[in-house]
């Protein structure tokens, strides 16, 4: 097995900024979250790390990047084959033939990291509210129906590949296809109690700030790694997210500033977050400049996107929908316009560049087919799941904390809290001391 050493090395170290992009998601949806649901919302998470690499070991890569047959007939198009099952058949290969790739195990072990934040970001939209074994379930067989199939329209030689897509590391793939699977569940469990009645403010925008630094810093090798090398394309897409994403952030601040007369720190980590999504299928594609604008059209709508709920009734608590299926849509559909260096068969360059308008058609139909997709399977496995084992916890446990209801544990013993924030461990609370809302 012949490999190239620098390519290996960066990969490896992509792919462990990706994998710590999930606890970075746990802390910046925990602190997001109730006092009361901390835990639960951190678990669902972490649990995704565990359900999705095994998932993927047995045979999601397969079904995402092996090929089915020769690869010239129509079910290549839908789905991978089962050679590469239990990954056996991938030791001591390689990605080329050449010695300029990779160990194909380290290629595969980047994807599954896709994989697992991809189930993860979808327990967004469900908080403080879902069945913890449900969510298990779902998200195996959302990961099994819905993400490795779509995995290889985009990525693995199928349908969406042949027409000419351009989703550099995921705005399709990997937002687009979670916020429509939040919006299902979403649907399907209903709202929390008290939506809209009672405060559900995020309860440690310290955490929140943790995490959007996590994920923030894991987002290069999301991106970069994405180029699969160690080249000038590479150095393209590290430096788009940077642009991307600071632009974001201080347009979600604008916004913030101008409308409400504050900005916040809840404001910032969402704006970065939408800037992050936004660049996601654009970062090798586009120039720095249009990564600028790309990023100031994100923060901007991505600001106004998050009160869709409201406006039309769904509690998509962490606002999944309104950052990851807007910002990613404007972010893959942008290709279309502002699209400089595609690279692949099919690929076309932008309107901006004299490409067709084909590609922009392309770009559009991509989100469009699947957030359909995987909307209408998150919903139909959400019922099934609500049918079967019941999806969502009962309206007391909910109340009292999914914590210690399902988990038998608090994220935090101080003591009663006053409003003045001082805790008490020695003695009753005053009755004229007001508790702090959990």
């Amino acid at each position: 097995m012949k490999i190239d050493t620098g390519t290996t090395a960066w990969m490896i170290t992509a792919t462990a900024l990706v994998l710590l992009m999930t606890p970075g998601l746990a802390f910046f949806y925990g602190g997001m979250t109730r006092a009361k649901s901390v835990l639960n919302m951190m678990m669902m998470s972490f649990v995704s790390i565990i359900t999705v690499t095994i998932a993927w070991v047995l045979y999601g890569h397969s079904l995402a990047f092996d090929t089915f047959g020769d690869g010239s007939g129509f079910l290549n198009k839908i789905i991978g084959g089962g050679d590469a099952l239990g990954l056996q058949s991938l030791v001591d290969t390689a990605t080329k033939d050449d010695g300029t790739g990779m160990p194909s195990l380290v290629f595969s072990a980047f994807q599954l990291t896709f994989a697992i934040i991809t189930v993860a970001l979808i327990s967004g939209a469900i908080a403080d509210r879902a069945k913890f074994g449900a969510w298990v379930v779902f998200g195996v067989a959302w990961a099994t129906l819905v993400y490795f199939p779509v995995a290889h329209w985009v990525w693995g030689g199928g349908w969406l590949a042949g027409l000419g897509i351009e989703d550099f590391a995921g705005g399709t793939v990997v937002h687009v296809n979670a916020g429509a699977a939040g919006l299902a569940l979403a649907f399907v469990l209903g709202k929390r109690t008290g939506w809209r009645k009672d405060p559900m403010r995020p309860h440690n925008l310290t955490l929140v700030l943790l995490g959007v630094g996590l994920l923030w810093f894991g987002w290069f090798g999301f991106n970069a790694g994405s180029e699969l090398a160690v080249d000038g394309t590479a150095g393209l897409a590290f430096m788009n997210t940077q642009i991307a994403t600071a632009v974001a952030a201080g347009a979600w601040l604008l916004v913030e500033k101008l409308r409400d007369g504050h900005s916040t720190t809840l404001g910032v980590a969402s704006g970065a977050v939408a800037g992050l999504v936004a660049i996601t299928p654009a970062c090798g594609f586009v120039d720095p400049w249009a990564a600028g604008v790309l990023g100031a059209i994100a923060g901007t709508v991505c600001a106004y996107a998050v009160g869709l709920k409201y406006k039309f009734g769904f509690d998509d608590s962490l606002d999944v929908v309104g950052v990851h299926l807007v910002g990613g849509a404007i972010g893959a559909v942008s290709l279309g316009i502002i699209a400089a260096y595609p690279f692949a068969d099919g690929q076309e360059k932008g309107l901006l560049y004299g490409g067709p308008i084909s590609q922009l058609g392309v770009q559009a139909l991509g989100p469009l087919v699947v957030g359909l997709y995987s909307f209408a399977m998150a919903w139909i496995i959400g019922k099934i799941i609500d049918k079967t084992m019941g999806f969502r916890i009962d309206q007391e446990e909910e109340v009292t904390g999914i914590d210690i209801t399902t988990h038998a544990e608090t994220g935090y013993d101080l003591g009663t809290v006053h409003s003045s924030g001082v805790a008490s461990v020695n003695g009753p609370v005053p009755a004229s001391a007001k508790k702090v809302d959990a």
